[in-house]
């Protein structure tokens, strides 16, 4: 298993990297947000452990990154901070899973393996997260801040697909193409229409805009 360690303590990472490479994995290191932001661009791999509280950029910001990038590779949050308010955030920025300082490398261990067998038997993904908005796509139910989003259909498809393109500009010709099968240009107003109403139901009564036009180019879901 390629394992990525994102630990600014280096005699934490030492140990845990000992560990792994004992238990038969090929770890990769970084020594803050910025290098672990770097080695996760520019590699492949079955799991990341990222520590929360780091230099340069934080372990949520990280994986926040990554996941507006449509990096979807498991992610174990390590932290000394073990508030329920805590571990929620890191699990809403993309965690999958959250252990508190001091730990036990057996436990770790055990938490990096399972993040591995979801993965595998996971390959059909049914929850996406966009910062705090969240697709359920099964219940088909959408939510931000907790807060349910009532969606039409068509308005389903259409938010399903900007998700799995955050952070990305996305042009019509895409959206006639991926969500309304349309391999022409009716030339009607029809995206205009449903964005307008999107917008309106995922932005309005929050604090930040998420779904934005992009000038010449189309549109883009931010987190």
């Amino acid at each position: 298993m390629r394992i990525l360690i994102v630990e600014d303590d280096l005699e934490a990472a030492d140990a845990m990297e000992r560990g792994l490479i004992e238990a038969g994995h090929d770890c990769t290191r970084a020594a803050d947000g910025e290098l672990g932001l770097a080695a996760a661009r520019g590699g492949e791999f079955d799991v990341m452990i990222v520590d929360r509280m780091m230099p340069k950029m934080n372990g949520v910001q990280l994986i926040e990154t990554l996941r507006r990038e449509g990096d979807q590779t498991p992610v174990l949050f390590l932290s000394a901070l073990g508030e329920v308010g805590d571990r929620v955030a890191g699990l809403q920025a993309g965690g999958d899973d959250y252990l508190v300082k001091p730990y036990a490398f057996a436990e770790l261990s055990a938490r990096v393996e399972a993040l591995a067998r979801r993965r595998e038997t996971g390959s059909v993904q049914t929850l996406l997260r966009v910062g705090e908005l969240e697709m359920d796509l099964i219940g088909r139910a959408v939510h931000r801040q907790g807060k349910e989003i009532d969606l039409q259909p068509r308005e389903f498809q259409l938010l399903e697909f900007m998700m799995r393109h955050a952070g990305q500009s996305v042009t019509r010709t895409m959206l006639l193409e991926k969500v309304w099968e349309y391999h022409f240009d009716p030339q009607t107003n029809v995206i205009d229409v449903h964005i307008s109403r999107l917008r309106a139901k995922i932005d309005k009564g929050f604090d930040r805009p998420m779904l934005q036009t992009v000038r010449g180019a189309g549109y883009r879901l931010d987190a």
